[in-house]
């Protein structure tokens, strides 16, 4: 069992793992990991360990999005095609 990094930490780690990513979003584990099978979170994944890095700041601010448009009444698959459209002009994310 892997002991916790600090926040200070992890807030200046280029990439976290999707439990930290609830420790800074305020979001539940269920919902990201939700997130992440389709396909609206990026994430990189090391053979080796199997263990999901996420791009701190990209997630951080994908979150939100995902966020804003939920409060705005949208369904799951309208925001994913909201984040496709946006992928290519915003994010600058490859993968």
């Amino acid at each position: 069992m892997s002991r916790q990094r600090s926040l200070e930490t992890i807030l200046k780690a280029e990439y976290v793992t999707i439990g930290e990513l609830v420790r800074l979003t305020d979001t539940r584990y269920s919902t990201l990991k939700y997130y992440t099978e389709e396909g609206m979170l990026p994430f990189e994944q090391e053979e080796e360990n199997l263990t999901r890095r996420y791009p701190r700041e990209a997630s951080i601010r994908r979150i939100q999005e995902i966020k804003e448009l939920r409060k705005e009444g949208m369904t799951i698959s309208e925001i994913k095609e909201v984040l496709c459209g946006n992928n290519q002009k915003t994010s600058g994310i490859t993968g």
